[in-house]
């Protein structure tokens, strides 16, 4: 296996996915805004010539003057898991990484003219090697899909709405912009972490470390397969009520629950786009000026339909059946609609008028009407077939 530029090479034999695009890892929600985010020619550019006004050079300083920068003569074991990384997913730029002092377990990929990467020496404690591959693959996966850009151009646009809050409604316009933005992070997050996947090329390991991140190092005494069953009687367990609760419990994170992660990551471990991806077949860097944004938003749209009708959330559940019944309630008065009014136009057209009412009409009509009913049915079936 030959190096690349920056001199890299996996430290065990791992799959390699030159010119990969960051859209074969990304969730659908995620992947429509990134999408229409990078069709906005120069938006990105333009709001980079203005990082000035944010704090990027001071953060800069900051963990250059306060943290310790990974490289060959400090933390190198990191350093080779990020060149490992950015070589597997096939990233020009090893963007910089930085190790701070903190007991909580975190990561984080910022910046605008380049992206930066930390972790916190809570994190680094706590995981083994293949499990913090998974992360540093997850911190890579955010900088080759540009989330370090996109999110901190919205959380400008965001800090600039709270400026103008004095606007009549703007404070449920903020609360609405929030929260969308909330829930696009977390989707990112479920990028992220797919790879995190592509990268360690280790689901256990993958599900370990989110399973470390929830309970701490006491690996002994967890299990992943009933760390997974959480998730599951999360999604399904309670009523109405709880389904609320989630909602809000949810609402004020950045990242989704670790339970949540770990299954998502488990169910796309199992499904074909994994398996393409790692048979070789997967969409190019090449080809993202191509991508078409109606599609990537029809594919957004599918993913939460799909979600709302496989759910077993008791109100994702509920949404489903009044939307199923809502379709074949409508389906039904339309047969009947045009079975009625198709009975009385043939009814007319035949008789020239329509019945006096005597019991022989009336056995004519209802007769007439049976027909038009039977025509009009097998109308619908040719129609329909």
């Amino acid at each position: 296996m030959t190096e690349n530029d920056q001199g890299s090479v996996p430290s065990r034999q791992r799959k390699r996915f030159p010119g990969i695009s960051s859209r074969a890892y990304e969730h659908p929600a995620d992947r429509s805004a990134l999408v229409a985010l990078r069709k906005l020619s120069g938006f990105d550019t333009a709001f980079k010539a203005l990082s000035g006004l944010l704090p990027e050079r001071s953060l800069r300083l900051l963990y250059l003057s306060d943290s310790v920068r990974v490289s060959d003569a400090q933390f190198s074991h990191l350093n080779d898991m990020l060149r490992d990384a950015c070589y597997i997913l096939d990233l020009e730029k090893v963007p910089p990484m930085y190790v701070v002092q903190d007991p909580k377990p975190n990561a984080m990929c910022i910046g605008l003219d380049e992206p930066i990467i930390v972790v916190t020496t809570g994190l680094v404690e706590l995981l083994d090697e293949e499990e913090m591959r998974a992360v540093v693959g997850h911190e890579v996966g955010h900088a080759l899909s540009g989330h370090a850009v996109y999110r901190t151009v919205l959380l400008f646009l965001t800090n600039l709405a709270l400026k103008v809050a004095w606007i009549p409604l703007g404070t449920v316009a903020i609360t609405a912009i929030v929260t969308a933005l909330r829930e696009w992070f977390r989707k990112s997050e479920l990028s992220a972490d797919r790879a995190g996947l592509l990268v360690g090329q280790d689901v256990r390991a993958s599900m370990r470390g989110l399973m470390k991140i929830a309970g701490g190092n006491h690996l002994h005494e967890m299990n992943v397969d009933a760390f997974l069953a959480q998730a599951d009687e999360y999604e399904k367990a309670g009523d109405l009520r709880d389904s609320v609760l989630k909602i809000l419990n949810v609402l004020p994170r950045s990242h989704p629950f670790t339970t949540v992660r770990a299954a998502e990551l488990k169910k796309w471990s199992e499904s074909r786009d994994y398996q393409r991806i790692m048979d070789g077949h997967y969409p190019k860097r090449s080809e993202d000026k191509d991508t078409s944004v109606t599609d990537s938003f029809r594919e957004s749209a599918g993913h939460y339909a799909d979600t709302v009708r496989t759910s077993k959330d008791p109100l994702l559940k509920l949404v489903g059946d009044i939307a199923g019944g809502a379709g074949d309630l409508a389906g039904d008065l339309g047969g009947r609609l045009r079975n009625r009014f198709g009975g009385q136009g043939g009814q007319t057209d035949r008789g020239g008028q329509k019945t006096d009412g005597s019991p022989g009409g009336d056995a004519r009509a209802d007769g007439g009407d049976g027909k038009a009913d039977g025509g009009g049915k097998a109308g619908d079936g040719q129609s329909e077939g």
